[in-house]
């Protein structure tokens, strides 16, 4: 079988075949006690390289970097200065990308064309963004009622935060969480997962070459033992979590114990609705995507489709046709559209869903069982199932794969009633030439984003996040940045009477 390095540029595996070292304070180094663990490609099984597994000693080693930084050069550089550093970190992803690209499809499974379309430009579209707002942050004057004095409020940034990011959208969630803090003025310390580390440690070397002040940006990989380690770190102010809504519960009980400030963008089951009068090409595109994108590997997965009983039939015929059609495949070959599950973890954790969906009287109409050792990669195909009931877990859990369920219903009521019956909150959408009813929807579903005709739209702009289950606070956007700003209110007396 031919090397993981025979299907990519030279910087791709120039990159594979140098040292990978943990970024603390400036300087790659290895991990304190030696320790490293190995990367797989998915679309193999395959080990790809090892990177160091980073301890409490690591931990600890970054986390004094970074409130060094903060009181030290980066704390004392202008905010224009911040904002060009941000832009020069976009210029040089952009100068990258085909090697982000690559990397990305190795270590995770994405397709690398579609790395190329969407999570690299993302990522620079985010640190691009967010280089405008550091000379914005104001605070303000009011006018408040006591006399002979002054009032005003100072934005100043939170302080040292771990950024945990996920495994399905690595670097664009780097971006996501680094961006927003960086202008604000804070120091970070970024652990990706354990599955996906190979675009955080190259990132780490595009801020060393953007020249950040040393410790402003530390990069730690290694597993939930160092993520728990950072959690609990008495000098971290904030944590920034994406991923699972069960890890998220645990670590906003751990910071409420020590007050620690806490955005956590979790998982979601969320609804996707086809009204009678909808445009049904559209919409059947629409939910495809929605749940079969990066392989059902996404938190805003449109999983649940419910459709009017006059279209029911001719959306599930069309999804089923559009299945089999799928080409689904290894992530670096540019033909793929769909590559494999991330890891044989989340491969087994997928095929028991779908083999608890035919035990509880589903029909899979489409896709089938995959086997219980792959050959090759972690390939699973698109599945749809059919005659479902709120009550069973394929309609009610998080399965983080390609699987959709799809009921009909009569009225908007019942859609309503079926979409809120959940504890996620993380998106909805509805499909209809009616924008009256579409609006009228939105008010009446509890999500903290709703589509029209549309699914999963972005903008570094526009807030991200959930209600319910689906986390607190809000990523990107004005939102993201108040999350890591303090506001001070200054009282001057300068008069007497």
């Amino acid at each position: 079988m031919n090397s993981p390095l025979s299907a990519l540029g030279q910087s791709a595996a120039d990159f594979l075949t140098r040292p990978h070292l943990l970024y603390i304070g400036g300087s790659f180094v290895p991990a304190a006690d030696g320790k490293t663990f190995p990367t797989h490609d998915p679309s193999t099984g395959e080990r790809v390289t090892d990177v160091p597994y980073a301890g409490a000693a690591d931990v600890a080693s970054a986390v004094t970097a970074a409130r060094a930084a903060l009181d030290g050069d980066w704390g004392l550089l202008p905010a224009a200065a911040r904002g060009q550093l941000l832009a020069r970190l976009a210029d040089l992803i952009e100068q990258h990308a085909p090697e982000l690209a690559e990397l990305e499809a190795l270590d995770g499974g994405k397709p690398v064309a579609v790395n190329e379309f969407m999570d690299i430009p993302a990522a620079i579209g985010h640190f691009r963004y967010y280089s405008g707002w550091p000379t914005k942050l104001e605070g303000a004057t009011i006018p408040v009622m006591v006399p002979g004095t002054l009032c005003y409020t100072r934005l100043e940034p939170v302080g040292v935060c771990a950024q945990i990011i996920p495994w399905n959208f690595p670097l664009m969630m780097a971006a996501w969480k680094l961006a927003p803090a960086l202008a604000a003025g804070c120091t970070v310390v970024l652990k990706p997962a354990e599955q996906t580390p190979l675009t955080a440690l190259r990132l780490a070397e595009l801020v060393d070459e953007a020249g950040f002040p040393p410790g402003t940006v530390n990069v730690l990989t290694g597993d939930g033992t160092t993520g728990a380690e950072l959690v609990g770190h008495p000098g971290v102010d904030k944590i920034a979590f994406t991923g699972s809504t069960a890890v998220g519960r645990e670590i906003a009980s751990r910071a409420g114990a020590s007050f620690k400030r806490v955005t956590l963008e979790l998982g979601g089951k969320s609804p996707n609705i086809v009204l009678a009068d909808a445009d049904v090409e559209a919409a059947v595109a629409g939910a495809f995507d929605g749940i079969y994108f990066n392989s059902g590997q996404s938190c805003v997965a449109g999983s649940r489709l419910y459709v009017h009983r006059s279209l029911y039939e001719d959306v599930v015929a069309r999804l089923a046709a559009a299945t089999r059609e799928a080409p689904v495949g290894p992530a670096l070959d540019r033909s793929t559209g769909y590559g494999p599950l991330v890891s044989a973890e989340q491969y087994h954790r997928v095929r028991g869903y779908i083999q608890d969906g035919i035990a509880a009287g589903a029909t899979l109409l489409a896709g089938e069982v995959p086997p219980a050792e792959p050959e090759g990669g972690w390939f699973v195909r698109p599945v749809i199932f059919t005659d479902v009931t709120p009550d069973m877990r394929i309609s009610r859990e998080e399965i983080f794969g390609p699987v959709l369920v799809v009921a009909p219903f009569d009225d908007v009521d019942e859609a309503v009633a079926l979409a809120n019956d959940t504890g996620y909150g993380l998106a909805a959408g509805v499909w209809t030439r009616d924008l009256g009813q579409a609006h009228s929807l939105a008010a009446r579903l509890k999500a903290g984003m709703f589509y029209v005709n549309g699914w999963a739209l972005g903008d570094p702009a526009a807030p991200w996040g959930g209600m319910k289950s689906s986390g607190i606070g809000r990523e990107m956007g004005r939102a993201n940045l108040d999350a890591y700003l303090e506001v001070k209110t200054v009282w001057t007396v300068y008069a007497t009477q």
